[in-house]
């Protein structure tokens, strides 16, 4: 009996193999992106590469595991939440209160370190973010709130 429910299982999870969610493998930077609405420094753009596109661009960098389901399936679902909060790849649908409020968002899920996911800097440990790291957000965001409430969008 536990031998036919083994035999099951596997068969059922080597099937279940042959699911494959689309990959995010679109372009990270385009005409759309943060930088086009504010000034993002190089030194907070590599933490938010680093730490936040493979959930919040049109790019992701995939692990192998992504390839073993269902591990591959709860990524993809990280990954479209991740996006429908904010896509630092395209805020085009965005308006300025919108991304006025994403923007406080960042600083608040950061400084509460429920950014990056536990679940993703299990894993990925070098995407935690430190105390500096937490800070320079914090004053980025601060900055791109003003600077983006005396301007137009484009």
């Amino acid at each position: 009996m536990i031998r036919n429910i083994f035999i099951v299982l596997l068969i059922l999870f080597l099937a279940f193999q042959f699911i494959r969610p689309a990959r995010n493998n679109g372009m990270a930077s385009s005409g759309k992106d943060i930088t086009h609405y504010v000034h993002v420094p190089d030194t907070v753009m590599h933490i938010l590469q680093y730490s936040c596109y493979d959930c919040h661009s049109n790019h992701t960098n995939y692990p192998w595991y992504i390839n073993i389901n269902p591990a591959g399936l709860w990524m993809r679902q990280h990954i479209l939440y991740g996006k429908k909060a904010i896509n630092f790849s395209d805020l085009s649908g965005f308006t300025k209160k919108k991304i006025m409020h994403r923007l406080a968002d960042i600083a608040e899920q950061v400084e509460k370190e429920d950014m990056p996911l536990p679940s993703y800097t299990f894993i990925h440990r070098k995407a935690r973010l430190d105390s500096g790291q937490i800070k320079l957000i914090k004053a980025w965001t601060d900055s791109a709130k003003k600077e983006l409430a005396s301007r137009e969008l484009p």
